[in-house]
């Protein structure tokens, strides 16, 4: 078994909600995201994020503007709306949930193994 496909794997199922975390601090351009999400070694290409954003916005979770820019062409910034902050509230329990879930989990596995 290929260990770097599970943790791919696992990076994506939490890559929204990294993501809509990283917008909740303030309005961002997508290679402001990629940069954050590098920072914290979750290595994301434009590919993948590019889609994700558009799916996201699609669902009404964000919006974005347009300003222009002195470096180039305009640049879309996104933010989250009023359903994408209660979304991510609500992934946001989840993930402790799930974390304290896996650790139970995992704990009791390596006492008893």
């Amino acid at each position: 078994m290929n260990i770097e496909k599970t943790k791919v794997q696992m990076r994506k199922g939490v890559l929204e909600y990294c993501i809509l975390s990283i917008i909740k601090k303030g309005d961002a351009y997508a290679s402001d995201i990629i940069d954050e999400l590098k920072k914290a070694e979750m290595i994301v290409v434009e590919g993948t994020l590019y889609p994700l954003l558009t799916r996201l916005k699609n669902d009404d979770l964000l919006q974005y503007r347009w300003e222009e820019s002195t470096s180039g062409p305009p640049r879309k910034y996104y933010a989250l709306t009023e359903l994408g902050e209660n979304f991510l509230k609500e992934l946001a329990e989840t993930w402790e949930q799930l974390i304290e879930a896996v650790n139970k989990v995992t704990t009791e596995t390596h006492k008893n193994g």
